[in-house]
């Protein structure tokens, strides 16, 4: 039985662990052969990789810095050189350096907007031109609730979040007659390493915001992502999906 991206090439950034790892995991399940971008845990992306190849998936390891242009076009020539080309683009890769905007260092703020906003940009724009090459590509880009709402705390994890939304609007029409559509995830409480560390309490009082009473979990958002890779969702571009058990 065909699966439903056989012969399509992804690269997800940020995919060692969490959302990114799912997401990957989800695509190599349905057949797509994915570069698996990551720059820090080494064990957990070798982890991710062996689980792919454990289910009889195609993929490959891909350590480069998405803030870093260099770092970039490198990845992307080497992509090139083995797999020929990039169909899907998820742009996942984010950090987080919270604290209040009065207490927050300047390399705080930028090293927040570079890996989350900058990173976005840089890989759009270099997945893009095989895209416009072969006239189809799918590009997500993993936003937050923070930057639809904003988070205390969290200035420029927002700040960036709510530039990858508005990015991802103005590339979608810039590429839409080209077949080639650009849509973001907002995901809201997640189950991933980054969240297990708040405290209980802190979790207990955003399960009373939730409508659907319960977390969300990394196979939630690759469920979508996998969607809007779809040739079910060619008529979808330049949207705003959450997945947030219904916060907003």
């Amino acid at each position: 039985m065909t699966k439903e991206f056989e012969g399509k090439v992804a690269l997800v950034t940020g995919a060692s662990r969490g959302i990114g790892r799912g997401i990957a995991i989800k695509l190599a399940s349905l057949g797509a052969k994915v570069i698996m971008n990551y720059v820090h845990h080494d064990e957990e992306a070798r982890q991710a990789l062996s689980q792919i190849l454990e289910l009889g998936g195609e993929a490959e390891l891909k350590k480069a810095d998405v803030s870093d242009s260099t770092a970039v076009k490198t990845m992307f020539s080497e992509i090139k050189s083995r797999w020929g080309k990039v169909d899907i683009l998820v742009n996942n890769a984010g950090i987080t350096r919270d604290t209040f905007l009065l207490r927050m260092p300047d390399n705080d703020w930028d090293a927040v907007i570079n890996t989350n906003l900058r990173g976005t940009y840089l890989c759009t724009k270099m997945a893009l031109r095989s895209m416009i090459e072969q006239s189809w590509g799918r590009i997500i880009n993993i936003t937050s609730l923070a930057g639809l709402v904003g988070n205390a705390g969290q200035s420029n994890y927002s700040a960036a979040k709510a530039g990858i939304i508005a990015f991802t609007k103005s590339v979608a029409r810039e590429v839409a007659p080209l077949n080639i559509t650009v849509n973001a995830i907002a995901p809201g409480f997640i189950i991933t390493d980054m969240t297990n560390g708040l405290p209980q309490e802190t979790k207990d009082f955003i399960l009373t915001r939730i409508p659907l009473k319960r977390f969300g979990t990394p196979e939630d958002v690759a469920n979508l992502a996998a969607f809007l890779a779809s040739e079910q969702a060619s008529y979808i571009t330049a949207q705003v999906i959450g997945v947030d058990g219904g916060v907003i």
